[in-house]
C-alpha cells in the first residue's frame, strides 16, 4: 500500500469558537450556562452553530460538523486543494478562455418583458 501524506490539515486553531447562553425553553440551567456554541472558520467565513444539547462538548462537536458541511467551507476546501496541487493556474486559464466574448451571450429584456439578444 502507498504511503500517503496529507496535503494540509485543518485544526482547531483555524477556527474561532464562541460560547454563549441559550434562550428559550430550558429554564434556569439554560439561562445561566454558556453551553451553546458557534464555530467560525476564519479563512472561509463558514459558520456552524448548535444550541440543542445541554452539554458544551456535544454542542461544540455538532457545531464543528455543521461548519465543515457548509457550502462555503466545501468551496474553500476545494480551492485550497487546487492551490496545493498546483492546479489553480490551469483553472484560471480555463476560466479566462471561457470568458472570451465569442463564448458569451448577453440577453436583455425589452419593454414587453421578452428576452432579446444584446450586442456586446
Amino acid at each position: 500500500m502507498e504511503n500517503k501524506q496529507p496535503l494540509f490539515s485543518v485544526t482547531k486553531k483555524d477556527f474561532r469558537i464562541d460560547y454563549y447562553r441559550g434562550t428559550g425553553k430550558g429554564g434556569q440551567k439554560r439561562n445561566k450556562t454558556e453551553n451553546c456554541c458557534r464555530i467560525t472558520h476564519v479563512e472561509s467565513g463558514a459558520v456552524g452553530k448548535s444550541e440543542e444539547g445541554r452539554s458544551r462538548l456535544h454542542n461544540q462537536q455538532t457545531a464543528f460538523k455543521r461548519c465543515v458541511e457548509t457550502e462555503i467551507f466545501q468551496k474553500w476546501y476545494k480551492l485550497e486543494v487546487a492551490k496545493r496541487l498546483g492546479r489553480l493556474a490551469d483553472i484560471k486559464q480555463e476560466v479566462e478562455s471561457s470568458m472570451q466574448p465569442e463564448n458569451l451571450k448577453v440577453e436583455m429584456r425589452d419593454e414587453e418583458g421578452r428576452w432579446i439578444e444584446s450586442a456586446m
